[in-house]
Parts: C-alpha cells; sequence; structure tokens
C-alpha cells in the first residue's frame, strides 16, 4: 500500500478517499469489507495530510523568500 500511495498525486489519493467514504456512507458494505476500507481510508487520509504540510512548507518558504526580497529592496 505504501508503494501505491506514492505513486498517487494529492487529488488522485484525496478523490480516493471520497469514493471510499461514499461506499462507506452507502451502508451496503460487509463488515471485513468495511474495516478493510477504513484501513485504507486512514492510509490515505494521513498521506493526504502530509502532501499538504510539505505544499504549505513550500508555500510558506516562497513566502518568506518574497518578503525578505521586498525587504531589502526597500532599504
Amino acid at each position: 500500500m505504501e508503494e501505491q500511495l506514492n505513486d498517487l498525486s494529492f487529488e488522485e489519493a484525496l478523490k480516493e478517499l471520497q469514493d471510499l467514504v461514499e461506499e462507506l456512507e452507502g451502508g451496503n458494505v460487509e463488515l471485513e469489507k468495511s474495516i478493510a476500507l477504513y484501513e485504507k481510508g486512514t492510509k490515505l487520509k494521513l498521506y493526504c495530510e502530509e502532501k499538504l504540510k510539505v505544499a504549505e512548507a513550500k508555500i510558506s518558504k516562497v513566502a518568506n523568500e518574497t518578503l525578505e526580497a521586498d525587504l531589502a529592496d526597500q532599504k
């Protein structure tokens, strides 16, 4: 599963997570399959959260660099 997750983009992982939630919410899933889907969903959620943290860090870095450049230009 880890290797498969790493091949997914954020958008693909999020779509897969949304599909799992819809399937579980449908209520027509056997108990064992529900547990497996829940486990997979948990991994997808964590994967998406990590992707967002990385993206936020990149954005923060760019914003800080831009701010520092602007401050240096004002001197």
